[in-house]
This record gives structure tokens, C-alpha cells and sequence, in this order.
């Protein structure tokens, strides 16, 4: 419910900042600028974010820095460990979005392919639903179909040979909603849960690799809640390394939604000479936003 979670963002926002400067031991002065998601997303919650930083910003005298919520995503593996270098094929799985990118730099992408219904998370978070799962699905749908027999239910891999880059989940989902219309004892239902997760791999990975072949590059990074996905990791690994290529991820606690990447997509904005605007300006929020719409950096 869009405004009971606006008003629950009003009341936990401050002292949750709060908090989590005292733990990182980072005072107002060191901050250097205040980067938030303005969009695409819910209105109401994308205005108490804004409004709250733009405050922020405007009380410590630093820039407030709007930031595209799929950037924040696409970026999130530059803060692994083994981060990748431009340029690389992003696959974004997220329950809003599944899209192939061809990542050049900051600011630069191109859209190769996207889902023409359901996101894959979305899928996953339905699916969940009609095998009588909790919320996130993704997580616990991953858990069921560990217990599951993979091969037992026959499930479609929609789009998987349409010769494009483009995805399609509804299918799949409508597919298994068939499967589970009779009832399902506890076994069946594992085994469901392995034959979807089975099929939506399938199309992730070879539309994964087939946009490699498109672009000729070989670095693949995915980004995303279902990038969190041991199966699919498994999968993609395998596949690279057949094709002599490589897959890079975020840890698992940065491919679901999270401040750090938020953070990190400013900061390489900062760096790359973004645009400052005068303290106290008016500011809206972009609940749909085209991640194409967005300038290059630097």
C-alpha cells in the first residue's frame, strides 16, 4: 500500500540516518554530496526520499544528487572485490526489470533487450504465490526447489529461440499455474518449484550469452535481486567458461535493493563533473524514467 509505506519512510528515515552515521563514524562535514533515487519507482516514496535529501544537502551546504535507480544497479558490481572494467554486458534481473545492457561507462548504455511483460523477479515473486510461499518469493522459491526434481514437470522457455535478445515470463508463470490448478502434495510442489526455476535460467543464460556473441565482448555482469540466485550463478558460470568468457557479480547483500549502490552512482557522477545546482532549488522525482534518457558522464 503505496502511502502506509510513504508515511513508514517519513517516521523511520531520520533516525535510520542517524544510526547508520554513528556506525560508520561519519560526520555532516565529511560528507561530500547526498545522493538519492528519483525515480522510476512509487511516487510517494520517491518524494520522501528526495525531500529528505535535498534537506540534507541543502543544510549542509553539498550537492543533492538525483540518481536513476537501474544506474545504481548496472554500477553495484564496481563495488565488488573483483570488480569489472568497461565495457561489459549487464544483465539486469530485478522484480521491476529484466533488460541486457551494453555498458560503455558511467552514463553510457545501450539497450540490447528487455522482457516485453513480466520482470523475472516478478516472476519469480508470482510463482512463489500460486506454491503458497511468502514474500520475497524469489528467496523462497530458490530454498523449495533445492528439494525439488528438476525435469518433472515439462515448463516452456518462452522467447528462448525468438532470435532476439527480448524476454518474456508470463508464459512460464501462466504455465505453471496449470501445473499447480489440481493441487499439489509437498513433493510436487518442490519439484514445480525446480522445473520453473530450471526454465527461467535457461532463457537468462542463453539470451546472457547470446548478447557476448551480439556485442563480442566477454565480460557479463549481472545485477539485480534474482542475480542473488545460486542456480542461476551455477548456470552462467558454466556457460562463460564454455565460451571463454567471464560473469561478474555484486555480493549478494548489494544485488537487492540497497543505499550503497545509490551512493556509488553518485559518487561517479560527482567525479565525472555532474551538474551543481544552487542549494534550495526546486526538485521533482521520475516515477517512470528511461535509463536511455540519461547523459553520459564526464
Amino acid at each position: 500500500m503505496p502511502e502506509l509505506a510513504s508515511r513508514d519512510h517519513v517516521r523511520r528515515l531520520l533516525p535510520l540516518v542517524r544510526q547508520v552515521m554513528a556506525q560508520a563514524s561519519v560526520a555532516p562535514r565529511a560528507v561530500d554530496a547526498v545522493a538519492y533515487t528519483a525515480g522510476p519507482g512509487l511516487a510517494g516514496a520517491l518524494l520522501v526520499g528526495a525531500s529528505f535529501a535535498e534537506a540534507l544537502a541543502y543544510a549542509w551546504g553539498v550537492p543533492a544528487l538525483p540518481v536513476h535507480h537501474l544506474e545504481g544497479h548496472l554500477l553495484s558490481p564496481l563495488l565488488s572485490a573483483d570488480a569489472p572494467q568497461f565495457p561489459f554486458v549487464a544483465l539486469l534481473v530485478s522484480g521491476g526489470h529484466t533488460q541486457l545492457m551494453r555498458v560503455t561507462g558511467v552514463g553510457r548504455y545501450e539497450l540490447l533487450g528487455e522482457t516485453v511483460d513480466d520482470a523475472a523477479g516478478e516472476a519469480f515473486d508470482k510463482t512463489a504465490k500460486l506454491l503458497g510461499l511468502g514474500y520475497p518469493g524469489g528467496p523462497a522459491l530458490a530454498r523449495l526447489a533445492l528439494q525439488g526434481q528438476r525435469g518433472r514437470f515439462r515448463l516452456p522457455r518462452p522467447m528462448a529461440a525468438s532470435g532476439d535478445l527480448n524476454f518474456s515470463f508470463s508464459g512460464l508463470k501462466t504455465a505453471v499455474m496449470t501445473h499447480a490448478r489440481g493441487g499439489l502434495d509437498e513433493q510436487e510442489r518442490a519439484d514445480l518449484a525446480a522445473g520453473f526455476e530450471e526454465a527461467a535460467v535457461d532463457v537468462l543464460v542463453g539470451k546472457g550469452m547470446a548478447a557476448l556473441r551480439q556485442t563480442g565482448l566477454q565480460r557479463l555482469v549481472v545485477a539485480g535481486g534474482v542475480g542473488a540466485n545460486r542456480r542461476l550463478r551455477e548456470a552462467l558460470d558454466a556457460a562463460a567458461a564454455r565460451a571463454g568468457a567471464r560473469v561478474f557479480y555484486p555480493e549478494p547483500e548489494l544485488c537487492t535493493d540497497n543505499g550503497a549502490m545509490i551512493a556509488l552512482a553518485g559518487a561517479l557522477r560527482l567525479r565525472h563533473g555532474a551538474p551543481q545546482r544552487p542549494a534550495g532549488h526546486a526538485f521533482g522525482v521520475r516515477p517512470r524514467w528511461d535509463l536511455a534518457e540519461l547523459p553520459p558522464a564526464g
